[in-house]
């Protein structure tokens, strides 16, 4: 037991965190005496549970709300993915330094090639959001190359800012978004719209050419408001489950040593737990 490889995800509540099953699935899967677990870390504790990885209790683990932005300052080195995103949501370790990286963006792009993988010949692409989901999404746009992307948020200022971090992205409010979809090849929501307990994304579709693929971040609900009413229009649909599972990936095959797949098996235990949640 000593010698057992030990992962985590962190964040402040914790509880509802479904990546512990997400991993023990692969545990398992894999054979491997290994063990990942939801610690709940308050900010202020948070330095000293880094020192703890440091010292190498953990091989490393994952980031999520409130810490990412805060993991990322406090990190000896980052990847190029959270470099861009300016969050981190994996730790690993090398030569006794923590290393941080960003999956996210890797994630939501392994899930559009699972679901929709001629989402990479798209000319423009319209997101939705301008948090740190947003910015993940369009580093995932600028590395596949779409070369005209529009972030539309509620606050037009907002918008602005993230559109100066990405150069070439232009920025607009949200209600301008029903008269950029004629010319939008991919829909992407990134805003908790549309989540369960939270107003519904309040906008018309009908605009949208006839190829054009809609995918949303949100996964509870599964099928949320606005990919109903893509599907209603016989427009391809993503789910933004896909995007947990797949971002889960690079971290476990980092710290555990195998490279694990998303698979039907997987997916459905995740949907089973959703539909139990509700």
């Amino acid at each position: 037991m000593a010698d057992m490889t030990r992962a985590f995800v962190i964040g402040h509540p914790i509880a509802h965190s479904r990546s512990p099953m997400i991993h023990g699935h692969w545990l398992a899967a894999h054979g491997i005496s290994g063990d990942y677990r939801a610690i709940d870390v308050a900010p202020a504790d948070l330095s000293a549970f880094l020192e703890r990885v440091r010292r190498g209790e953990f091989a490393g683990g994952n980031v999520t709300i409130p810490h990412k932005e805060a993991v990322f300052e406090a990190v000896a080195r980052r990847d190029a993915a959270a470099g861009a995103i300016g969050a981190v949501n994996t730790l690993w370790l090398e030569k006794g330094e923590l290393v941080g990286g960003n999956t996210d963006a890797y994630g939501f792009a392994a899930n559009l090639d699972a679901g929709a993988a001629e989402w990479r010949q798209a000319e423009t692409a319209l997101v939705l959001g301008a948090g740190g989901a947003a910015r993940a999404v369009l580093h995932a746009l600028r590395e596949a190359g779409i070369a005209k992307v529009t972030v539309a948020n509620r606050s037009a200022a907002r918008a602005g800012e993230l559109a100066l971090a990405f150069p070439g992205v232009k920025p607009a409010g949200l209600d301008q978004a029903p008269a950029l979809l004629a010319r939008t090849d991919l829909l992407v929501n990134t805003t908790s719209l549309g989540m369960k307990g939270q107003p519904s994304l309040d906008l018309d579709l009908e605009a949208l050419p006839d190829h054009a693929i809609v995918t949303d971040i949100v996964y509870a609900p599964l099928i949320t408001p606005l990919l109903a009413r893509a599907a209603a229009r016989n427009l391809k649909t993503v789910d933004g489950l896909g995007m947990l599972l797949h971002q889960a990936v690079p971290g476990f095959e980092r710290w555990f040593g195998v490279r694990p797949a998303v698979t039907p098996d997987l997916h459905a235990l995740i949907v089973a737990n959703l539909e139990a949640k509700r």
